[in-house]
């Protein structure tokens, strides 16, 4: 039985709670587990497609997106006030986030950039706010909608889930054809012969680290002027 929940995808906590619950009622009864119960195969059958409804339920709540720095706290404004809430920031940036089926209500969001001095959320929890999120220097907050419109925040009927997931401006793949021409243009321009590959390389370098500088005072002036 253990065996064929778990190849169902039923997880290992449930798995063995099931085990044990059934163990302990034949126990009680005194009845023959097959008998009572059928073939194994049959009865873990049963168990999965009982399981099944549910699980579909729960991932159908749960949604995951993502956006660049420039429409992030745009996305954020839009998609908590259609009720979902963000769990967490995966490790590439995604927006893992779910909306109650049977009680949705909306969200409200705050992006803080968090390079030294005192960290905001000792600043923001007086306020209701929660982290919720974190992504390379930038913090994300959040708190349910109610605490600033009270009832208001109850949704009725909330919309579907938008049918995409990426939300990329313009000015991000701007960004992109600017940090790729001051990688590529040193090549274009500039043809190494053999005895100056080196400089070649440390040209190519150094375009790419003003690149990268220049997306990160650009990062960092819009996060300050969103302020």
């Amino acid at each position: 039985m253990e065996t064929l929940l778990r190849a169902g995808g039923v997880p290992m906590e449930q798995v063995e709670a099931t085990v044990a619950d059934l163990a302990a009622y034949a126990a009680e009864t005194g009845a023959d587990p097959d008998e009572e119960f059928g073939p194994v195969g049959d009865f873990a059958g049963q168990l999965l497609a009982a399981r099944a409804p549910e699980a579909d339920a729960a991932a159908a709540t749960e949604w995951r997106w993502t956006a660049d720095i420039f429409t992030d706290r745009q996305m954020l404004a839009r998609l908590g006030d259609q009720g979902w809430e963000i769990d967490r920031v995966d490790h590439v940036g995604r927006f893992i986030s779910h909306r109650d089926p049977e009680r949705p209500q909306r969200w409200e969001y705050r992006r803080e950039l968090s390079i030294g001095g005192a960290a905001p959320a000792a600043r923001l929890e007086p306020e209701g706010w929660e982290l919720c999120g974190t992504w390379m220097c930038w913090r994300y907050f959040k708190r349910p909608r109610a605490a600033s419109v009270g009832p208001a925040a109850q949704l009725d009927s909330p919309p579907a889930a938008p049918g995409r997931n990426v939300f990329f401006s313009r000015r991000f793949y701007l960004v992109l054809a600017v940090i790729l021409l001051a990688v590529v243009l040193p090549g274009i321009l500039w043809r190494p012969s053999d005895d100056d590959g080196p400089g070649f390389f440390a040209g190519m370098a150094v375009g790419g680290c003003v690149a990268i500088a220049a997306l990160a005072v650009m990062w960092l002036w819009t996060a300050r002027r969103r302020r």
